[in-house]
């Protein structure tokens, strides 16, 4: 049986993800591993910027974008102290900026955990229908067990 030291977990900052950072941080106490919160600035939006940048000369993307991730990772800084608040547990937090189920690939193959845990909505839009969901992507691709949480 594997051991389990890092449990990774996709945040989105949807009721779903948090859910899931929830429950995963209670695993990660009760086995003892470091819980890894990773946040993914799409791409997709990066790419819109770069089209609005292109009509409004005083738009900087890049001041745009460093301000968002910026907010992202005072985010991820407050669940982290939410989910650590009794001090028993260890937690590091990631973001990163492409395209989320790459990104999230790249974190698996750079920070090592041994399980991934996301959210899941249950449901599926227009989008997903026609692009695929990045936890479908995950679920085709994950080099590693992947705990899909379902929010009641």
């Amino acid at each position: 049986m594997t051991v389990i030291n890092k449990i990774m977990v996709a945040v989105d900052f949807s009721d779903f993800s948090v859910a899931a950072a929830r429950y995963a941080a209670k695993l990660a106490r009760d086995v003892k591993a470091t819980l890894l919160l990773t946040h993914v600035y799409n791409q997709r939006d990066v790419d819109m910027l770069n089209m609005v940048a292109m009509q409004v000369p005083d738009f900087s993307v890049k001041k745009y974008v460093g301000e968002c991730t910026d907010e992202k990772k005072e985010r991820l800084r407050e669940l982290s102290e939410e989910l650590s608040h009794d001090g028993g547990l260890s937690v590091e937090t990631h973001l990163r900026i492409g395209v989320p189920y790459e990104a999230l690939l790249r974190e698996i193959d750079e920070g090592k955990p041994d399980l991934l845990v996301m959210g899941a909505k249950g449901r599926s839009n227009v989008i997903d229908m026609i692009l695929g969901s990045c936890a479908q992507k995950m679920f085709r691709h994950s080099p590693i067990p992947l705990l899909s949480i379902r929010n009641r």
